[in-house]
């Protein structure tokens, strides 16, 4: 569970995020990232022995900084204002599927999977969907899967207008050929952030999503 007191903290931070602000409330900033660690703690004691892929992670591999990177953006602001969470799984590697945990006022949410991978990656998924598109499918109408994310996230900007190159318009799988990314999330109520049960709520629902992760493990790791 999450202290008032923490998300307060990332609340006051969005209203005044500035230099001079934060240096004023380092205390503040101190107690929160003392519960954020203690957050990825527990989360990791849970979900270890629920998916073995995560045993070498540390808290130190599942954090982030708190400062933006401002270099190519036009929003200046120097502090994000959400806690975020990345269990990454089978692999240490920044470009591996995971699990994400968001905290933010009215916008937090919890899913997985592997957002906009990298040329070559999107190669050997697509090329593992195009040979075993049955097991893909299996994942995503299983019933832990459904009762939590539905379907794998899908919109204009993640999903190409037209098939793949190499992939014809009827092949039964296209669908999953032309997304760009291959994420599913749910959004949490900020009332639930409070609850004594919080992390025992959020690890059921991220660990629908480990088939998923170990399908695009799979592909990824596969010999082509």
């Amino acid at each position: 569970m999450l202290s008032k007191e923490t998300l307060l903290f990332l609340e006051d931070l969005k209203a005044n995020n500035n230099r001079d602000w934060f240096l004023a409330n380092k205390k503040r900033y101190e107690s929160y990232k003392k519960e954020y660690h203690q957050l990825i703690a527990d989360l990791l004691e849970v979900m270890k022995p629920q998916d073995a892929s995560l045993e070498m992670l540390e808290i130190k591999n599942c954090t982030f900084r708190i400062n933006r990177d401002i270099r190519f953006s036009k929003d200046k602001s120097p502090y994000k204002t959400h806690m975020g969470i990345w269990l990454r799984s089978g692999s240490l590697s920044s470009e591996a599927p995971g699990y994400y945990v968001h905290i933010e006022k009215d916008a937090s949410f919890v899913g997985g999977g592997l957002y906009c991978p990298m040329p070559d990656q999107i190669q050997k998924i697509r090329k593992e969907i195009n040979f075993f598109h049955e097991d893909l499918e299996a994942i995503l109408k299983d019933k832990s899967f459904q009762s939590v994310y539905g379907e794998l996230n899908r919109n204009e900007n993640s999903t190409l207008k037209n098939p793949p190159k190499g992939y014809d318009k009827e092949n039964p799988a296209i669908e999953y050929l032309k997304l760009k990314s291959y994420t599913a999330t749910q959004k949490i109520a900020t009332s639930e952030l409070s609850k004594n049960d919080f992390v025992t709520q959020i690890s059921q629902k991220l660990i629908a999503l480990k088939p998923l992760n170990d399908f695009i493990n799979r592909a990824l790791t596969s010999e082509d």
